[in-house]
């Protein structure tokens, strides 16, 4: 898991929303949960030969973490407001589309906070190589990209909440 520094995670109100989710079931559900089994473990006898004991065990040092992980998002969370997002530039909590400019083709993405990238469903972050060259970008503007394989030209399309 990655180390969070005590700096500000920004988030759009989707992203904070899962966190809080995911926090919520890890606390309310899996710890009993958990803790059932390794009760369980116990019943079934002398607990230093145990695989079970050991499973369950492991199972609640990993849970422990992720739920202090998200609550440390929490804390340090900034989620972008509606209010504060202006739709004539690229950034947090807006959807932009891009034309390819030697290709023609058009692709949609979802600027999002770095804990909600996810590139396979066009979320992507103000981090990733696009999401950097494209933020503080205006509609009609043409951005280039560095990716591995070259430059990419994009012309941004359209911006939208």
């Amino acid at each position: 898991m990655a180390e969070i520094i005590n700096e500000e995670i920004i988030l759009t109100q989707e992203g904070y929303d899962k966190i809080v989710a995911e926090h919520e079931e890890l606390v309310a559900v899996k710890r009993a949960e958990v803790a059932e089994r390794i009760k369980e473990a116990i019943s079934y006898g002398d607990i230093s030969e145990n695989a079970e004991y050991d499973a369950a065990k492991n199972e609640q040092a990993e849970l422990e973490e992720r739920i202090i992980y998200l609550e440390n998002m929490i804390r340090k969370a900034k989620v972008v407001q509606d209010e504060d997002v202006k739709g004539d530039t690229v950034g947090i909590g807006l959807n932009v589309e891009v034309k390819n400019v030697e290709t023609g083709q058009v692709q949609k993405f979802s600027i999002v906070g770095a804990t909600e990238s996810d590139p396979f469903s066009g979320k992507i972050t103000t981090e990733s190589a696009v999401g950097k060259a494209l933020v503080g970008h205006g509609k009609g503007e043409v951005v280039a990209v560095e990716v591995p394989n070259g430059i990419i030209t994009y012309e941004i399309t359209e911006i939208s909440k």
